[in-house]
């Protein structure tokens, strides 16, 4: 099921394109963000699908795939550097951002999902919290909700980050206090398949 279609184009002539936010309000914004980020349970806001490049879905549902990914999205025609046969990373299946970051970067909810990802967590994504090899279920873990893997990739977005929510966002989620806390994000694989919906919560198991 697909809510809304979102597409990043550039602003309408005569449209004021989206105010970026500054370095100081995102130092500001930091204290409340790690405050209020859950640690051990916390929720699925936002599923989004790539269909193609430049284009978003805004999914009421998604499916998760051991191949695929999250099906229909465009990760399985992506290619890598990291492969040796050039094609699509495992251990890059998913992007995972926090959602109240990306509220807040965005202003306007519509464009939240111009970040590129496609899941989005209310809940501490730093490395102190979720190491790598951490499995995230997504759903009721009583009935086998899906589960994927927190991998040891980083990511740390591209250009286009940068114009959608400036450069003053990107030097932040990149910075010195950005990466340990991953503020752009993390990667992950599936492994265990199903679907997710927003509102899902989402259980942390760590490694051992």
């Amino acid at each position: 099921m697909t809510e809304t279609v979102v597409a990043p184009a550039e602003p309408s002539p005569g449209v004021p394109a989206p105010t970026h936010r500054t370095a100081a309000e995102l130092e500001v914004f930091l204290p409340g963000l790690l405050a209020a980020s859950p640690r051990d349970v916390g929720t699925l806001d936002l599923v989004v699908r790539r269909p193609v490049p430049g284009a978003r879905e805004v999914l009421a549902e998604g499916e998760l795939d051991l191949a695929a990914g999250l099906v229909g999205d465009s990760w399985i025609e992506r290619g890598s550097s990291r492969t040796a046969d050039g094609g699509p990373h495992p251990d890059m299946q998913l992007n995972v951002m926090n959602a109240r970051l990306v509220a807040f970067l965005a202003g306007d909810p519509e464009r939240r999902a111009l970040a590129g990802d496609q899941l989005y967590l209310d809940l501490d994504l730093s490395h102190e919290n979720l190491p790598a090899g951490t499995r995230l279920v997504l759903g009721d873990p009583a009935t086998r909700g899906a589960v994927i893997e927190v991998t040891e990739i980083p990511h740390t977005g591209c250009a286009k980050f940068v114009e959608r929510f400036g450069a003053e966002a990107m030097r932040f989620v990149n910075g010195r206090d950005g990466r340990p806390l991953r503020l752009r994000g993390l990667n992950a694989r599936v492994v265990t398949a199903g679907r997710v919906r927003p509102g899902d919560p989402v259980t942390v198991v760590r490694p051992g």
